[in-house]
């Protein structure tokens, strides 16, 4: 399986990670907007993350405005959202080496780039 990223191209965060990523390496790009996520790859980042909830964004405008902050999500509903809207996947995920990295935050981009440095 070909190393790969979900991002959203019109993230300016996803755009600054992919920008700095290493030159030369192999990984196959698929903007969640243009193509959406099937139930097969979401399955497959489950597997990897160990939870729906683990790949799931409480930071999308759409978390708020539906006020899902108020109702007990489970498994299943984490799982829906994600496959209904794009902006519930906390991004980018990478997948590199059947390792999973969720999410933008300072620590994660940097095992990202520590991973991506072993392909």
């Amino acid at each position: 399986m070909a190393d790969k990223i979900y991002y959203l191209a019109s993230c300016d965060t996803c755009r600054k990670i992919i920008k700095s990523l290493p030159k030369g390496i192999e990984l196959e790009f698929h903007d969640i907007r243009q193509d959406k996520i099937t139930v097969e790859e979401l399955e497959q980042m489950r597997e990897l993350a160990g939870s729906y909830e683990a790949l799931f964004s409480k930071r999308a405008q759409l978390y708020k405005e539906r006020g899902l902050k108020n109702q007990t999500l489970i498994e299943e509903d984490y799982k829906a959202l994600i496959l209904e809207h794009y902006t519930f996947l906390s991004r980018p995920v990478f997948i590199i080496k059947d390792e999973i990295f969720i999410g933008n935050s300072q620590p994660n981009i940097l095992k990202v780039m520590k991973a991506l440095e072993n392909v």
